[in-house]
């Protein structure tokens, strides 16, 4: 099939698919999801091998970015080997990851040798005990460790996500850019998504727009509107004498639906046409209904267009109208 197949109702050509391996993850972010969250049986989700099938046939039909997500993706059981087989797809021309970056110490040279060319990063917060309590975990130090051993490893393009609440690491802003800038590291920051009901905070009075973020690095630093463009949402700023870039991801204060060329593949096996709407189709039951026929999953694929929205809409001073949580979407 020609890779112009995938064009959804508005015109845009999806050619970007992002996949959550796992719904499952060694931290509980608390913008993420509950402390005590529960789990999808592992008959539930996709295996392996029917995670490779499906991005076998987005490549097919036209897309060229795959980003594996989770959960954190790499507490999979033998997620290398779903790694090297969609690397080597032919026609695919970028194979990314978003980790929470506590199994990069340990992992970061097998990512790299399975085909791995970029990787995105969470951290949000540079001290332990914030890190504890915006975690509720105790790891900040393994997770620093594993930046410093991807850093020194040839990736494509290495790049941390923030997300930045009011109150509780708005204060970090600066510090965080000065630590990527150390280490040759592209940031991005990022406007909370209200997905999933949380008791951590408030999100309406912790949200803080990215506009308020790019006025103030603009006071230290010399930040001009990039031409760069990674496929995602984030828009990037050069850095006056740095290679590194700064990016805002701002779901909220610049909806970038119109833009949008993505869809995501649940671990249960739901295509997502939208993050912020439940219009789903349920890849899983064809995968174990038509096994191998390649033809079915395509076509199934290729009708869910039909059901991408224009656009999202995020209110913040309203309850969530999208109960899932982040962890179980991918990000």
């Amino acid at each position: 099939m020609s890779d112009s197949t995938l064009i959804d109702p508005f015109g845009r050509k999806i050619d970007y698919l992002r996949i959550s391996v796992t719904d499952r993850c060694d931290f509980r972010c608390t913008y993420c999801m509950d402390e005590d969250a529960t789990f999808l049986p592992r008959r539930d989700i996709l295996s392996l091998e029917e995670i490779v099938q499906v991005a076998t046939s987005f490549v097919a039909l036209g897309t060229r970015k795959i980003r594996i997500t989770g959960g954190e993706p790499l507490v999979r059981k033998d997620i290398l080997f779903a790694l090297k087989h969609i690397a080597s797809l032919p026609g695919l021309d970028e194979l990314t990851i978003t980790t929470n970056g506590s199994q990069l110490e340990k992992m970061g040279q097998q990512l790299f040798d399975t085909g791995v060319s970029r990787i995105n990063i969470s951290l949000d917060t540079l001290k332990r005990e914030r890190f504890k309590e915006l975690t509720r975990r105790d790891k900040l130090d393994q997770v620093l460790r594993g930046i410093d051993t991807v850093s020194a490893l040839p990736f494509k393009r290495l790049k941390l996500n923030a997300v930045i609440l009011g109150g509780y690491n708005d204060d970090e802003v600066e510090d965080l850019v000065e630590y990527a800038l150390q280490r040759n590291l592209d940031i991005s920051f990022i406007e909370e998504m209200p997905l999933g009901h949380i008791s951590h905070h408030d999100r309406a009075k912790a949200y803080v727009s990215s506009d308020e973020l790019l006025d103030r690095l603009q006071q230290r630093w010399h930040l001009s509107l990039s031409e760069r463009s990674t496929g995602g949402p984030s828009r990037y700023y050069d850095l006056a004498g740095e290679s590194s870039q700064v990016g805002f991801i701002s779901p909220h204060s610049h909806n970038f639906c119109s833009t949008c060329n993505r869809v995501r593949l649940t671990a249960e096996g739901r295509l997502l046409l939208c993050l912020g709407n439940e219009h789903s189709k349920d890849l899983k039951s064809v995968l174990r209904s038509h096994p191998d026929n390649v033809e079915a999953l395509q076509k199934s694929i290729i009708d869910s267009l039909v059901l991408k929205p224009e656009k999202h809409h995020f209110n913040l001073e309203e309850e969530p109208q999208i109960l899932r949580f982040m962890s179980a979407t991918g990000g």
